[in-house]
């Protein structure tokens, strides 16, 4: 799909019948790292999964904003309707802002180990830590190997999210964009966009979360209808560390969604 500011967009039909569900991936991700959950979740409706700007199959071109990612995500609801959306990370953010500038898109909403709130932090870790990547890799063993450690799921993950070229496989996103992206956050919190949710949300907390401590639960304090589960023994990546915890969870939240 092509957004109103020209930027083309690639939406993954992952399947199923129903209710649209909206897939949204995190930083450095892609729309291809949900096709582990989609078997599942098409017995609760359609699912899509989007490759935000700058990602995956997406066009690479700003602004590398939260309000402008989180309205390519309107945008794409506003074609094919009210959805049940899923957000892991960055993608979890984005959902929140979507749910409180379109509350009329959005029925329900997962939020998927990520902070409304990360002022303070500084993106040049970031940037070195990125920078510092081997790039181009020479095999998709190797980007597991660079990003596997210490929990083997984020190397699987990130396999999915490169490109063979003929010098070797490339992450799909440029380092400069998602530093860009990352760096927002440390200025800008979202606490107010929380204000303005109205659907029932589903916040899951990973052991090792990347959220502030306490910062999750603070959300399901503010949020009008929100729920707040700590999966034990995760990092970030909580749908692949612990699959048939996060499918629980998720399946028992979808039972108490109410239909339109």
């Amino acid at each position: 799909m092509r957004t109103s500011d020209g930027v083309e967009l690639r939406v993954l039909d992952l399947g199923g019948e129903g209710p649209p569900i909206l897939l949204l991936h995190g930083l450095m991700g892609c729309a291809a790292t949900w096709e582990p959950v989609a078997p599942w979740l098409r017995a609760h409706g359609r699912v899509r999964a989007l490759d935000a700007r700058g990602h995956g199959r997406s066009e690479a071109r700003g602004p590398w904003t939260t309000e402008r990612m989180a309205t390519d995500a309107v945008e794409v609801l506003d074609g094919i309707g009210p959805a049940v959306v899923i957000g892991h990370s960055m993608g979890g953010l984005h959902g929140l802002v979507l749910a409180a500038r379109r509350p009329d898109l959005v029925r329900a909403l997962v939020v998927e180990d990520m902070a409304v709130d990360f002022r303070g932090r500084s993106a040049d870790d970031a940037r070195a830590w990125f920078g510092a990547l081997p790039q181009p890799f020479p095999s998709p063993a190797a980007v597991r190997e660079a990003f596997g450690h210490p929990r083997t799921e984020f190397g699987d993950y990130m396999a999915e999210c490169v490109e063979e070229r003929d010098d070797g496989y490339h992450l799909l996103s440029r380092i400069d964009d998602v530093v860009q992206i990352a760096a927002e956050w440390a200025v800008v919190d979202q606490w107010t966009a929380l204000d303005a949710v109205r659907c029932p949300v589903l916040l899951l907390e990973a052991e090792q979360s990347v959220a502030p401590p306490g910062q999750m639960a603070e959300m399901a304090r503010r949020l009008a209808d929100a729920r707040h589960v700590q999966v034990p023994g995760t990092g970030h990546l909580l749908h692949a560390a612990a699959p048939e915890a996060y499918r629980s969870a998720v399946e028992a939240f979808l039972a108490e969604v109410p239909e339109r």
